[in-house]
């Protein structure tokens, strides 16, 4: 120690006590609590979760030192019931009907629209001005010029198309709208308001033939019209089967959650919510987290879909310990073609993502939770229902 007025080595003991005692007491003490606490630990066999309390003990005598640890521990999770998973796998159905309309879909979305001199109707693009009011005051957001509605599109409110329907171009009327109680402005939800339009024009759609020369706006350079209908149909096979996954995921986990209830430590709760609330803000476009009580939604707002996520982790967890389930390279090297799939150099990006091992740490996990799933489905309950495309993926 370099105290003023001695020279190093030479410091005397009570002066090396009274300048660095309180200090070197707190280093020995800090350094006793962490490994007692880790060895106490250790011999009970507990696993924390978060951080621990500590409050140091006042011994009467002023000899010997203690110290009480809090700290929430992972629940003992004994899974039951399992067998009693009941899973109804959509066995899904696809028409020629059905890639008709979804051909008739893609021509429409290539449409041109071309004025026309009546009232309008359902499927017609009207140009029109509009003004809404409240009690006699405009309503914020309420105003537009020149905007195209599609009636029946669902672009806007049920009450707003119906009052565009029946009306000619340079046609002045006011009509009002009756908003829903869940509107997304408060100010708004269950009011009516007065909306003054006028009507520009009315267009009508017409939708390029069904041929090679539509097949080549898709991209399909060769094949035409018939190479078309199979991409089609390639890619409402695989929306179905998506679809079908979620849906079978979505039922497995929820008869788990049921059959199986647990407490949720209250520290995992409060960190999946902190990370709900900065996902939530980051597709929000917000930045500045520090501020997130001004700007963002609140973190209680996630709270319950927290408590669900981090529930369904903990027995998800366990049945992948108790049955040994180890993660298959053959579908995670799936997973990740699947994922790079719509690039153009699918190959490359394949194997850039299987070399990158933060990239991997977060695909596995999935395809492990993905295993569970699958062995909770084999060991379960499970029957067909039969469901046309259109009533399964538009119900």
């Amino acid at each position: 120690a370099k105290i003023k007025g001695f020279r190093p080595g030479k410091v005397p003991a009570t002066v090396v006590r009274q300048g660095y005692g309180v200090q070197v007491r707190q280093e020995v003490l800090t350094d006793l609590m962490g490994q007692s606490y880790r060895d106490a630990v250790a011999q009970e066999n507990l696993n924390p979760v978060a951080r621990p309390k500590i409050e140091p003990v006042v011994s009467k005598d002023g000899k010997g030192f203690a110290f009480v640890a809090t700290f929430e521990v992972l629940p003992e999770v004994r899974l039951k019931n399992l067998e009693k998973i009941k899973v109804t796998r959509p066995d899904i159905q696809i028409s020629d009907q059905d890639c008709d309309e979804m051909l008739l879909s893609l021509r429409q979305q290539k449409a041109t629209w071309k004025p026309v001199d009546r009232k309008s109707k359902d499927g017609d693009r009207v140009i029109v001005d509009f003004d809404g009011t409240l009690k006699g005051e405009p309503v914020k957001g309420g105003k537009g010029d020149n905007v195209p509605v599609i009636l029946g599109k669902g672009q806007m409110l049920p009450d707003f198309e119906k009052g565009l329907t029946g009306l000619a171009a340079g046609e002045e009327t006011t009509f009002k709208v009756k908003f829903p109680k869940d509107y997304h402005v408060e100010d708004l939800a269950s009011q009516k308001v007065e909306f003054a339009v006028k009507v520009h024009r009315i267009e009508e759609s017409e939708l390029p033939p069904l041929d090679d020369a539509l097949a080549e706006q898709y991209g399909v350079t060769e094949g035409g019209l018939g190479q078309l209908r199979k991409d089609v149909l390639s890619n409402m096979e695989r929306e179905a089967r998506q679809k079908v996954t979620a849906d079978i995921k979505m039922q497995v986990l929820n008869a788990l959650l049921e059959l199986n209830p647990i407490d949720v430590p209250q520290a995992l709760k409060y960190e999946e919510m902190h990370s709900m609330q900065h996902e939530a803000m980051r597709r929000m476009g917000i930045e500045d987290h520090d501020h997130k009580h001004d700007k963002g939604p609140p973190m209680s707002d996630f709270a319950e879909a927290a408590e669900k996520r981090v529930r369904l982790g903990l027995l998800v967890n366990q049945v992948i310990a108790d049955h040994t389930i180890v993660v298959d390279p053959a579908r995670v090297r799936q997973r990740v073609e699947d994922i790079c799939s719509g690039y153009e150099d699918a190959g490359q990006m394949v194997a850039s993502y299987l070399a990158n091992q933060q990239i991997m740490a977060s695909i596995e996990p999935m395809v492990l939770e993905e295993q569970a799933i699958d062995w909770l489905i084999r060991n379960g309950e499970e029957k067909i229902r039969t469901v046309s495309f259109k009533e399964y993926m538009k119900p």
